[in-house]
């Protein structure tokens, strides 16, 4: 089908139209009153489009949620979705269907209204005049028709008059095809969401990517803390040949495994956004399991906790704890079963994470630019606080220092 044909074969064309005739129903109405239909003059036109004006916008002005109907009737009908089953019909339409929340969204609202009501009326006479028009021809065929009401002359009659039909008929598809493109981009343009609303979206938009990203760091630090558990775990146990440590090496999968299974189904809910309440985020609080679970693998952890870890707010405590969990991972996966010191210190106003252990490979430090430690930079950063990780005095250093006070 030739591409100047295609736009005539889809649905949305048409239902462009029947919005703008739609809009016209009010001066419709009104002329049954004054000035009638009965054999309308161009100035009896002019006079049904412009005499419902003061009314369509007041109505606009008055009403918040006449927007809101506007916006959903122009989506529903100016642009494809769903509705229309056509594949690759899904254009955004960039309505807004929010009720008016301010004075210039209602002004807006009435320069749409008004130009709705004088554009339905043009394609009301548009629409008499070019279809009337090819009725009246067919007509002339055989006797002479009858143009009361028609601003067109009509031929005289004759057999070949009908070959004439198909002129207006093409100049009639023309306009709603041209019609429909130009109002589809006038409903953008006074429809569309205000400033108010467009930085409410990009705020939105913008909590849905930052929960995201927590989401994704959380699944690493769990899942991936886990893998490395496990991997050491069974190495060791291989290595080891000895069946009571295999059995304790089994015994810390188990358990590693279990949590990270626990973190795994709460992400799941919170994505899922399921009616059921999420498992509770681990704390500080919560730290033994971790160190055990670093013991159970060869790590000689050696802790110390200073101050009230109670009294850290919890989104604190819960962040910091996901930075201990992969400080802890980095050094199973990279130093392997090493010394490690751990120091939480808490006071009134300021947490701080000290972790360290020995260097493998003569003390190079190798394999540390991953983005687990980069996870904890951007952490410390987002609630306000540093976080220094690298080589210090011969050993490998993750320091945090995060302000709650």
């Amino acid at each position: 089908m030739p591409c100047f044909l295609r736009p005539v074969t889809r649905a949305v064309t048409y239902t462009r139209w029947l919005h703008l005739l739609i809009g016209s129903a009010i001066a419709v109405m009104g002329a049954f009153v004054k000035p009638g239909l009965s054999s309308p003059t161009l100035g009896h036109w002019i006079q049904i489009a412009l005499q419902p004006i003061p009314l369509v916008a007041a109505a606009a002005l008055l009403l918040p949620s006449l927007r809101r109907a506007e916006g959903l009737q122009a989506r529903l009908m100016l642009f494809p979705g769903q509705h229309a089953r056509v594949p690759g019909d899904n254009e955004d339409s960039g309505i807004s269907v929010a009720p008016s929340a301010s004075w210039r969204d209602r002004g807006r609202t009435a320069v749409w209204a008004v130009l709705r009501l004088e554009a339905g009326c043009a394609a009301g006479f548009v629409t008499v005049q070019l279809l009337g028009t090819a009725l009246a021809l067919v007509a002339t065929a055989s006797e002479p028709g009858d143009g009361a009401g028609l601003l067109l002359p009509l031929p005289d009659p004759n057999p070949f008059n009908t070959l004439l039909v198909p002129i207006p008929i093409a100049m009639f598809l023309t306009v709603i095809v041209v019609a429909g493109q130009l109002w589809k981009r006038v409903a953008r343009r006074l429809l569309g969401p205000s400033p108010v609303e467009r930085l409410a979206a990009l705020e939105e938009r913008t909590e849905q990517l930052l929960e995201r990203n927590r989401i994704a760091r959380e699944l690493h630090d769990s899942i991936g803390h886990a893998l490395t558990v496990a991997v050491v775990q069974a190495g060791a146990a291989r290595a080891a040949g000895d069946p009571e440590f295999t059995d304790r090496a089994l015994g810390a999968i188990e358990d590693t495994g279990r949590a990270a299974l626990e973190d795994l189904e709460r992400v799941l809910r919170v994505l899922r956004e399921d009616e059921k309440p999420a498992s509770r985020r681990p704390t500080l609080a919560d730290a033994g399991q971790l160190l055990d679970s670093a013991r159970a693998s060869g790590a000689k952890v050696d802790t110390e906790v200073t101050g009230p870890l109670e009294q850290v707010p919890g989104p604190v405590s819960r962040e910091a704890y996901r930075m201990l969990q992969e400080a802890l991972t980095n050094v199973l996966r990279h130093s392997g079963p090493v010394p490690v010191r751990v120091r939480i210190t808490a006071d009134a106003t300021v947490l701080v994470l000290d972790i360290r252990n020995a260097l493998p490979h003569g003390g190079e430090a190798t394999g540390r630019g991953g983005s687990g430690l980069r996870g904890i930079r951007e952490r410390a950063t987002l609630l306000g606080g540093r976080a220094v990780t690298g080589p210090r005095d011969g050993e490998w250093q993750v320091h945090v220092e995060l302000p709650h006070g």
